[in-house]
């Protein structure tokens, strides 16, 4: 079980963004048309990219301006810069995987900007992961598909097939999976469904235990 290199998403595994930017997206996409609440924001779009919700809302009537993008992140980046807190207990994980000798890589569909703002909020945190943070931004094509997960493990020198990936979506899951990787699914609430090759896991804490260290 013991792996050759872990990789982490980002937003709600390794920094508790989520809840701020749902709230953001969702006060945004209500004042151009589409009424949403952010529990439905996190249910709808987690793990995708900010342009599959611009296309997914004016699909469905919301008026967004063309530079949209542009506004809406400027929008999330001016909350997630007020604090952005880490999820509780990922210091203990990569204190153990540095203990063993693991490595380790944050792969997001977020932009490079994004993290920024967030991890380096922390800066022992951002200041361990330099130059194993990869963005959306660095390969062809976001997640679901595999290009972001492999691309972070060739960086590192690992196998893909040895490699775990700790995700807490769905579209992360199937990224993990088309890379050839195990995947962790963190669902701190609950929930969640464990498929084939897929582990769920309430407490990050844990984390270490599951994978052998």
């Amino acid at each position: 079980m013991r792996p050759a290199a872990v990789l982490f998403d980002c937003d709600g595994v390794i920094v508790d963004s989520e809840p701020i930017t749902d709230r953001v997206i969702a006060a945004n996409l209500g004042r151009h048309g589409m009424p949403v609440a952010p529990e439905d924001v996190n249910r709808l779009f987690i793990g995708g990219t900010m342009a599959s919700v611009g296309d997914y809302a004016r699909a469905r009537g919301a008026r967004l301006p063309d530079a949209w993008l542009d506004v809406i992140y400027g929008e999330i980046f001016a909350c997630l810069a007020e604090g952005t807190p880490l999820v509780p207990g990922i210091v203990t994980v990569l204190d153990a995987l540095d203990a063993s000798g693991i490595p380790y890589a944050v792969g997001s569909n977020g932009p490079h900007a994004k993290m920024q703002v967030t991890l380096g909020q922390h800066p022992a945190l951002h200041t361990r992961l330099k130059g194993r943070i990869f963005s959306r931004e660095d390969v062809a094509r976001p997640k679901p598909a595999p290009d972001l997960y492999l691309h972070a493990a060739q960086a590192l020198g690992a196998a893909p097939e040895a490699c775990i990936v700790v995700e807490d979506s769905a579209t992360g899951v199937r990224a993990a999976r088309a890379a050839g990787m195990r995947a962790f699914l963190y669902a701190p609430e609950g929930g969640g469904e464990a498929a084939e090759g897929v582990h769920v896991f309430q407490r990050m804490e844990a984390l270490p235990g599951l994978f052998g260290i």
